[in-house]
């Protein structure tokens, strides 16, 4: 079904086109990642601007890998971006891939040397970039751009056979070497690489560049609108030129950049991302810390948080940083209405209630209590829940010393066992390092449920396990994978940023529904947070967000 149209200035672009029958009323976008590594946070605004604007207009998208650089991609990479994509709500039109168009590249690029528009230099990379100039400085031509263009064609024809070593050789589009604009100083179409490429094997030994593939790919698919970010924005002179010097098969398609996603705490560099993977800083390209779609995925976000994120933030020409935490406060929505409460203990200390009742043969009784599985939606019914003489709480939740403003249990005090009992605590057990291992308390009958008949109140409640129903889990608990709210902007290294302590692995104790828990289920452990059941592993859950709403917060003392 199409979605109502939002309002920003792709789509005011799109439809004044539509408005002029630019391209006959047809709508048409693609993804263009490159398949060198994993999708990251950054990857999912592109894809709900891609997709979303397609299907809002009732065209299409399409997925097309960029793979031209044979030396970077492979096809574990490529199934990633297929399964994230799927994940996150979109399905493409298509599944292509600039290697598609090799051929047709090539042809065009020798129609550009016959049209005198593009030469063979010899020149190494160094000397093609000093002749560039810069800002300000005025480029020198190459030494080789007056080939002939029979001479350039037997050069470029024996390139593409092999003849010569990498490096020795490019392909130039001979444009403007005095131009303002960078892009436009004879840019390099093609390079020499004896690399074996994953899906077209040792067909080729040159490889097009990005600039010269991405726009003649859009055209040979019937593209409207390339959508990219706004670093190709000085690019969009180049994706003109060479689309107005070829025989196209159908319209030109216009290219439109928007300001990219970044987040405070988070890089997007692939090739950082890729040295953290390497260097075995993370578990990998879905480790819980990486900002990858995966790794968001393994942390417990939901896709449509996601979505919702990135639709509501808009689209615009302003690059910004938006801050993680408010990011998380979309997470922590979805969450509280989708997840199932339990009951968890990450920091066991054993609660011994001594007046419990025992059975006929001496054994603690055990009752249940039905408790909700979600307040905020009913629909989820309950579940039940068991009691018996023996607890584990939080060793937080108790202090022999308490501080100012604790209201939870310490001898002497009387607190809310979560839907159970109230209890008071009578005396503690301590070890040989004077630690305490136990904290020995009474209940009152009369409370069950949580509430005294007589109404009497109290400051506390808090969540326990049943200790003889526990079941042992493993958590990870994670703070930002990086210290600085901008990473690497004070050394210029983002690394330099990194958090040697990002992650806690803790092992707790759960009541026994959480064995039921389906890998990559987010529950809600109560009054810690939302915790994802890992995708492979059982027993591991990984910390998705507390329940505080940090951006909540930082949105207050702003305002």
């Amino acid at each position: 079904m199409t979605q109502p149209v939002a309002n920003d200035f792709i789509r005011d672009i799109i439809r004044r086109d539509n408005e002029q029958q630019t391209y006959g009323g047809r709508v048409q976008t693609r993804f263009p990642p490159e398949p060198n590594g994993y999708l990251h946070i950054g990857h999912a605004k592109a894809i709900t601007v891609d997709f979303g604007t397609a299907e809002e207009f009732g065209g299409i998208c399409n997925l097309r890998l960029d793979d031209t650089n044979p030396d970077t991609e492979e096809t574990e990479y490529v199934d990633s971006i297929v399964s994230d994509i799927e994940w996150l709500g979109f399905r493409p039109a298509r599944l292509l891939h600039a290697s598609d168009y090799f051929g047709q590249l090539y042809a065009w690029a020798e129609y550009l040397i016959g049209q005198g528009l593009a030469y063979v230099d010899d020149s190494d990379t160094e000397t093609i970039s000093a002749e560039r100039g810069g800002f300000g400085k005025p480029g020198v031509e190459s030494a080789y751009r007056s080939r002939s263009i029979e001479e350039n064609l037997d050069l470029f024809r024996r390139m593409k056979a092999g003849e010569f070593p990498d490096g020795t050789r490019v392909l130039r589009a001979k444009i403007d070497m005095q131009s303002e604009n960078m892009a436009l100083r004879d840019p390099v179409m093609y390079r020499i690489r004896h690399s074996h490429h994953f899906r077209t094997g040792d067909d080729w030994c040159v490889y097009p560049t990005y600039d010269w593939a991405h726009g003649q790919s859009d055209a040979i698919e019937g593209v409207t609108h390339s959508i990219c970010t706004l670093e190709f924005d000085t690019h969009r002179p180049l994706y003109d030129w060479y689309l107005e010097h070829l025989p196209l098969p159908g319209d030109k398609p216009r290219q439109i950049e928007f300001a990219r996603l970044e987040f405070t705490h988070i890089i997007t560099s692939k090739r950082r991302l890729a040295k953290l993977v390497n260097d075995g800083t993370v578990d990998g390209w879905d480790d819980a810390r990486m900002p990858t779609l995966r790794g968001l995925r393994r942390r417990g976000y939901p896709a449509a948080a996601i979505r919702a994120f990135c639709t509501e933030i808009g689209t615009t020409r302003t690059n910004s940083r938006q801050s993680i935490e408010a990011l998380e406060s979309y997470v922590r929505r979805e969450l509280n209405t989708i997840a199932q409460r339990r009951m968890a203990v990450l920091h066991p200390l054993r609660l011994v209630v001594d007046n419990w009742p025992t059975d006929a043969a001496g054994a603690p009784v055990v009752e249940f209590f039905d408790v909700a599985n979600n307040p905020e939606n009913p629909a989820d019914g309950t579940r039940q829940v068991a009691f018996s003489g023996e607890l584990w709480i939080e060793s937080e939740d108790f202090a022999e010393v308490p501080p100012p403003k604790f209201f939870r249990l310490t001898v002497g005090r009387e607190v809310r066992l979560r839907g159970a009992y109230l209890v008071t605590a009578t005396s503690i057990e301590k070890d040989a390092d004077g630690e305490v291992v136990a904290v020995h308390a009474t209940y009152d009958p009369a409370t069950r449920g949580g509430d005294a008949p007589d109404g009497r109140k109290v400051k506390s409640t808090m969540h326990w396990v049943s200790a003889a129903h526990a079941t042992d889990i493993t958590v990870g608990l994670y703070g930002r994978l990086f210290t600085a709210q901008v990473p690497g902007e004070a050394t210029g290294e983002a690394l330099d940023d990194l958090n040697p302590n990002s992650r806690e692995m803790v092992t707790g104790k759960a009541e026994a529904a959480i064995a039921d828990a389906a890998p990559g289920q987010v529950l809600q452990f109560e009054r810690l947070g939302y915790f994802a059941a890992d995708l492979d592993a059982s027993g591991l859950f990984h910390r998705t967000v507390g329940l505080r709403d940090e951006w909540a917060a930082i949105q207050k003392r702003q305002g």
